[in-house]
């Protein structure tokens, strides 16, 4: 295999894979034919060792410090574990970073514009150029996605059941239909709202069912969460669903397409702060413990990915 992002990338980069084999059900450990296309085109680079999370993460900080390009293979909750490990090391700003999709949802993939066929992603490495992308800095963690309400109450669930895949989520998603609303005060700086209008510090008091703030575009299986997102344009894009449980289930068609958030709450903001009590948050579809207080910030361009040109 050439070098990845031939177009920015030096011959003789050193490249590493990592794989998440419990993505999508395990298919890496299930299908032998994409293990020995996979092993063939990366000769020697392939590791899949990692057993879990905590794993993952310890792999990529380690990989990170010996590698100029980590590919990864697997979906938006590697992705995340593979940017924590990158960030820790400190070589966000020295290392590009590559997708193969093989998750269950791959929103990170959409907002890249990665192909989802395996052998097109793996030529997208090759004729593709590495660009800037903006991440969120959440409590420490590094996302592209992060949820505080019902959504994360989902995962939460959903990180409790040993059914995998979609209908595990559909199963956990039986919590939205009584999720109640919660009173939170966010605090939103240096930001803009719906209108354009600029403002430096903002202090809302709101009663909310979700509240939504991305980089991309998208949840897991194709849904369309925060349409106005943008992956670069340097602001965290929040969106408020004050609304109640029945009229989120009863409107989640239009909350699927990215229709109903038009007439909701909206804010591009670079810093907030979220108080309540017993916050559920989730983060690229991992969860973090409950807690009164949670802070996100955006770190505009922070690391380069392989997109198409």
């Amino acid at each position: 295999m050439t070098q990845p992002g031939n177009s920015e990338t030096p011959a003789g980069r050193r490249i590493a894979l990592i794989v998440n084999p419990k993505s999508a059900k395990g298919k890496w450990l299930r299908l032998p034919k994409l293990r020995e296309y996979i092993r063939s085109t990366f000769s020697g680079r392939v590791h899949d060792e990692a057993k879990d999370k905590t794993g993952t993460t310890e792999l990529a900080r380690r990989l990170s410090l010996e590698n100029d390009v980590l590919i990864v293979l697997g979906g938006d909750g590697t992705m995340a574990d593979v940017m924590q490990g990158v960030f820790e090391a400190g070589r966000q700003n020295d290392l590009v970073l590559g997708l193969i999709p093989l998750g269950s949802g791959n929103a990170m993939r959409r907002s890249l514009r990665v192909p989802k066929q395996i052998r097109k992603a793996v030529s997208l490495l090759e004729t593709g150029e590495s660009k800037p992308i903006d991440v969120i800095d959440v409590g420490g963690k590094i996302a592209s996605l992060v949820s505080i309400g019902a959504t994360a109450k989902t995962t939460h669930k959903k990180s409790q059941s040993k059914i995998p895949g979609l209908l595990g989520h559909v199963l956990a998603s039986r919590v939205l239909f009584t999720y109640p609303r919660e009173e939170m005060e966010v605090d939103l700086f240096d930001g803009r709202d719906d209108r354009g209008r600029p403002f430096e510090q903002k202090t809302l008091k709101l009663k909310l069912y979700d509240c939504i703030v991305n980089k991309i575009n998208y949840f897991g299986y194709n849904w369309t969460i925060a349409p106005k997102a943008r992956i670069d344009d340097g602001y965290l894009d929040v969106t408020f669903f004050d609304i109640r449980a029945y009229s989120y289930v009863f409107y989640f068609p239009l909350i699927y397409t990215g229709r109903y958030q038009k007439i909701l709450k909206h804010f591009k903001v670079k810093r907030l702060v979220i108080r309540g009590k017993d916050l559920h948050i989730q983060y690229n579809g991992e969860i973090m413990p409950v807690r009164d207080e949670i802070e996100l910030k955006v770190l505009p361009k922070a690391i380069r990915v392989i997109g198409p040109r």
